[in-house]
């Protein structure tokens, strides 16, 4: 057991040696005068970390708060996560701060406290793996490139990739509509499915697959067409039920079909290119938003069935 243990000391201090001749943020024995984000502002790689933090409301926790721990991801390392998963966190502020809180764990753990434990837990509330193999420290499947930089109010390990923690696994409790007005981003959607009268039959017992256009997606169409469909109940319930499915088609199901069949009568094609996964003309920009009676994935553009 000794020599186990002194075999990842060893690999320790390997990996932190490593880190100051390496071109990161510089480490310092003492205590840094400059917090947590200052000393990641100054350090110039971490611009995507330092945006995300600040539209999440965290800055100022993470800048007087304290003693904190931060895994953090390097701007290349956010330039692996697809930018439309980036584009839903950002449109999402209860989801992006969820993911940022699970890069900090509370009190200042450092590289040789770190390389003793087996999980860490996050101010998330779920917990981190933490494995040492090869030399190299392990968090989650992250890399750590740069452990110890010292701040003020903590210390940060740089990270290779964004940690995303894993889905929650309890039951949801709202209803396809309800979890669209709690989104905050379906106002117009909503809106219309109360005027077709299908509200009702969307918070039944399902189970239901809704491709959901957003806000923004509806302001692509023209006014002249809401209106028109806002007049016409047969054409605007029409409209809608092109967007829903039978059934629970979650994305692993999704990217396997090559169309659905819709409750208007019609199927939309399925199709998966670059990396993206689209439904007719419209590209799925946050898949698999669970509802109690089905599932819902928010798509970019309104869909009209061909007559």
């Amino acid at each position: 057991m000794k020599k186990l243990a002194a075999l990842i000391a060893s690999a320790a201090m390997l990996v932190v040696a490593a880190g100051v001749a390496s071109a990161s943020p510089a480490k310092t024995n003492g205590m840094n005068e400059k917090n947590i984000v200052e000393t990641a502002v100054a350090a110039g790689q971490f611009k995507t970390l330092a945006a995300l933090v600040t539209k999440a409301g965290l800055a100022d926790t993470l800048a007087t708060g304290g003693s904190f721990t931060v895994f953090a991801p390097t701007d290349e390392a956010f330039a692996k996560v697809p930018q439309a998963t980036l584009d839903a966190l950002a449109a999402n502020p209860d989801l992006l701060k969820s993911v940022l809180l699970y890069h900090v764990v509370p009190g200042t753990v450092t590289a040789a406290d770190v390389v003793k434990l087996s999980s860490a837990k996050t101010l998330e509330g779920r917990s981190v793996s933490i494995k040492v193999a090869d030399g190299s420290v392990y968090i989650d499947k992250a890399k750590v490139t740069t452990p110890d930089v010292m701040a003020s109010n903590g210390v940060i390990h740089v990270i290779d990739s964004v940690l995303i923690p894993k889905a929650e696994t309890a039951e949801p409790s709202k209803n396809i509509v309800q979890t669209a007005i709690a989104a905050g981003q379906f106002k117009t959607l909503v809106s219309l499915v109360k005027k077709a009268g299908l509200a009702g039959a969307l918070s039944g017992p399902g189970p239901l697959t809704v491709f959901a256009p957003t806000d923004a997606a509806f302001a692509k169409v023209p006014k002249a067409t809401l209106a028109a469909l806002a007049k016409d109940k047969a054409k605007l319930k029409s409209v809608l039920l092109y967007h829903v499915a039978k059934g629970k088609v979650t994305s692993g199901k999704v990217v396997k079909l090559k169309s659905v069949k819709t409750l208007q009568g019609g199927a939309v094609s399925i199709k998966v290119a670059g990396g993206k996964v689209y439904v007719g003309s419209a590209q799925v920009i946050t898949p698999d938003v669970m509802a109690s009676n089905g599932v819902i994935h928010v798509i970019n553009k309104v869909l009209i069935p061909a007559s």
